[in-house]
């Protein structure tokens, strides 16, 4: 842990939260696979407990459905909210059972909720972020504080409200005298970068596109499995050339930062209208081509945006599809390319584990936005809190 993550800890834990050092988040990302939950020890940052739930099929379908319009979604939406944080309340359940924390000693659980719409900065110059979310449940249900609604205070200011978790990667896992990158690759992936402490530079980062949103809606198609397990059957196709560069084409990918996207562009009807263009290739080759397509674009913007990098590690799901991380390193000749276990942090407590840090300096009432990722108009805290 940084100084800054020990300073932070310190802050968070004194005055009204000294008797409730203990933190949850719990994050279920737009791969829409389930959701992870960690309890932290604000204290000092070590993990308690981790948990995953998988979403039961039918929640899984329905929040697919809910990324674009649809008939009734007003109503679907607010059950879909109610079944999604019953899991959330059972995966802080187990977490307290298998901690042996009361909830009592918990100050405050960071709930980011599922995004189903993110468009910042449309319409009126703002625009909006919506994470289907039903905290006031939540709290009820676990008899703990909740922060919630996270992303919205930066949109307001201007900001894109994401990504955010480059705050905590920042006080986690920046170093000294070395450049580092660190990958989110979720749905969507993302890319922070780090700057050495000792040059003074700041944070940047910002999402790079598809991750494994597109690769794992072309499994189920096609698999009929969820996901493409440790990327083998991608690993067994060919890229075709053609389709890549079709794909890399999107005006998307050549926008400067700070820019953030979701499933609203990159979703089955964006890949499907490409390929009607390329009729004959094989159903495992447009898999390979994913998988080159998410490592193109993320190491293309390392190598444009951080030309300095020593240390590349990534987090999330798409770490265990070794052909990915494998086509990413390819890519990135002399640049040290891991995941954040390298570092400390096994890669699929990263994004709960943010989660937990920024519900505890909402408590704090400390910023937790980077208006250098964001676009913010400055510092801002984030997320409100509904009391247990």
């Amino acid at each position: 842990m940084t100084d800054t993550a020990r300073s932070i800890a310190a802050s968070a834990s004194s005055g009204s939260t000294s008797q409730s050092p203990c933190f949850i988040g719990l994050m279920s990302g737009t791969s829409l696979d389930g959701v992870d939950g960690v309890l932290v020890d604000a204290s000092d940052g070590r993990v308690l407990a981790e948990s995953y739930l998988p979403f039961p099929r039918d929640l899984r379908e329905t929040l697919m459905v809910l990324q674009a319009p649809s008939e009734n979604e007003l109503h679907r939406e607010a059950l879909a909210a109610n079944a999604l944080v019953r899991i959330y309340a059972d995966c802080v359940n187990e977490l307290l059972s298998r901690s042996g924390v009361r909830a009592e000693a918990v100050a405050a659980i960071g709930a980011h909720g599922q995004t189903i719409r993110h468009r910042p900065g449309e319409f009126d110059g703002v625009g909006y972020t919506r994470q289907l979310n039903a905290p006031a449940l939540l709290a009820e249900l676990t008899g703990i504080d909740v922060v919630a609604d996270i992303r919205s205070r930066d949109v307001a200011a201007g900001g894109q409200g994401a990504p955010l978790v480059p705050a905590y990667h920042q006080a986690m896992f920046a170093h000294a005298s070395e450049t580092r990158v660190v990958c989110n690759l979720g749905g969507i992936s993302n890319v922070t970068i780090l700057p050495a402490l000792a040059s003074a530079q700041p944070v940047s980062g910002f999402d790079c596109g598809p991750g494994n949103a597109l690769l794992d809606g072309w499994a189920a198609r096609h698999l009929g499995t969820a996901y493409d397990d440790g990327g083998a059957w991608g690993a067994g196709g060919q890229v075709d050339p053609a389709l890549l560069a079709a794909l890399l084409n999107e005006p998307y990918f050549a926008q400067s930062p700070p820019k953030s996207t979701g499933r609203d562009l990159f979703h089955a009807k964006w890949l499907d209208a490409h390929l009607a263009a390329f009729p004959g290739v094989a159903p495992v080759d447009v898999q390979a081509t994913l998988v080159a397509l998410t490592a193109q674009c993320v190491a293309s913007d390392v190598l444009r945006h951080a030309p300095d990098c020593r240390g590349f590690y990534a987090c999330g799901g798409g770490t265990r599809n070794r052909a990915l991380m494998h086509a990413i390193a390819a890519r990135l000749p002399g640049i040290t390319v891991a995941t954040t276990e390298a570092l400390g942090v096994p890669p699929q407590q990263v994004e709960a584990r943010a989660f937990a840090w920024l519900a505890q300096r909402c408590v704090a009432r400390e910023p937790g936005n980077l208006p250098s990722v964001t676009g913010a108009k400055g510092p801002r805290i984030l997320g409100a809190i509904y009391p247990r």
